[in-house]
């Protein structure tokens, strides 16, 4: 399996999953940025990988030659709405260009027969009424970063039309957003910036605490990825996209931020409520329906939202009080994921 992105944080976790599992993996991405969880768990060199752009299709072509893979796990783009305000361009061209430019690949490589594309949660058209999206709901993003995953969505379309008359892949659109679980060191959300109010000892900034998310530990939707492309040959004749995300009612973002406390008793975090115009630039509420891809795959999420919130602040504590590695910490909530 070919994963894109695999230095970033849900790839990071996708690698540990795939070697846990005992599936074969290479890798393809952008090197791994300092302080992020490819790094800190030193899983750099376990896999065949090589570090360049998505978008270089001479480096991409000749490492996908090398090893001929036989399916594509998408993950590379550039997944922060808040940076995506400031550099709304190259987030299309990464996001919409990076995944017109895989799908070409894959569909002139002859090894290659499934190939999934991960967006997000936010490509549907959001009203903030609190309903939960379907697959089939209108698509319509506000932000660079939901609009440029709206145009991912398109080019897997476009993609699947040429497969239905030239043949080709079987290629499937995978949303799910919010994912939480230890390592994540991004800028602009909330559990990175949980960790730094804790190391430096400052208070906690929120800039719309009443927002609802649907929180997920990365796992549960990666096995998700994993479940339907074993399966895509059922799934394709049914769905072009599948939903990836908690059963349960999304909760907000102070009900995380009071998680966190309970396991972090010993090292509190204050809140502040910020009320600047950034808060207007994200969604209040976002809910999944994922009754599709439990009823194409079997899929189900393996942990509740609460579980997935203490899971992924356990990970913190126990790292940041040097109880675990990284590494350590990452093998034992596999471990103990791959057993619920």
């Amino acid at each position: 399996m070919l994963v894109t992105g695999h230095t970033g944080f849900k790839g990071a976790w996708l690698i540990q999953l795939l070697i846990h599992l005992e599936i074969p993996t290479i890798g393809y991405s952008l090197k791994p940025e300092k302080d992020s969880l490819y790094q800190s768990a030193s899983l750099t060199g376990l896999i065949p990988e090589r570090f360049a752009d998505i978008r270089d299709r001479e480096a991409l072509q000749s490492f996908v030659d090398e090893h001929k893979p036989s399916s594509i796990l998408h993950m590379a783009a550039q997944p922060l709405v808040l940076k995506s305000y400031k550099e709304p361009e190259e987030t299309f061209s990464v996001n919409v260009m990076g995944t017109a430019s895989i799908l070409d690949l894959a569909f002139k490589v002859s090894s290659v027969t499934r190939v999934g594309i991960v967006t997000t949660d936010k490509v549907y058209k959001n009203e903030n009424q609190g309903r939960r999206f379907k697959e089939n709901d209108t698509l319509g993003g506000k932000d660079p970063y939901s609009a440029s995953k709206v145009g991912t969505e398109s080019v897997v379309a476009a993609w699947q039309q040429i497969q239905k008359f030239s043949g080709g892949p079987k290629t499937i659109a995978l949303r799910a957003g919010n994912v939480i679980g230890g390592g994540d060191f991004a800028s602009d959300r909330i559990v990175p910036d949980l960790v730094r109010a804790r190391v430096s000892s400052n208070n906690i900034v929120l800039r719309n605490p009443e927002s609802t998310r649907p929180w997920q530990h990365a796992l549960d939707p990666l096995l998700g990825y994993l479940s339907t492309l074993d399966k895509i040959e059922e799934v394709s004749k049914v769905a072009g996209a599948l939903n990836f995300g908690p059963n349960s009612e999304s909760l907000s973002v102070e009900v995380l931020v009071d998680t966190f406390n309970k396991i972090w008793n010993k090292y509190p975090i204050q809140k502040v409520i910020e009320t600047d115009l950034q808060k207007e630039l994200e969604a209040k509420s976002l809910e999944l329906d994922s009754t599709l891809a439990e009823k194409l795959t079997g899929w189900r999420p393996r942990m509740d939202q609460i579980e997935a919130i203490e899971c992924t602040a356990r990970w913190w504590d126990d790292v940041l009080t040097q109880r675990l590695s990284p590494s350590q910490a990452c093998q034992r909530d596999i471990r103990d994921f791959i057993n619920l």
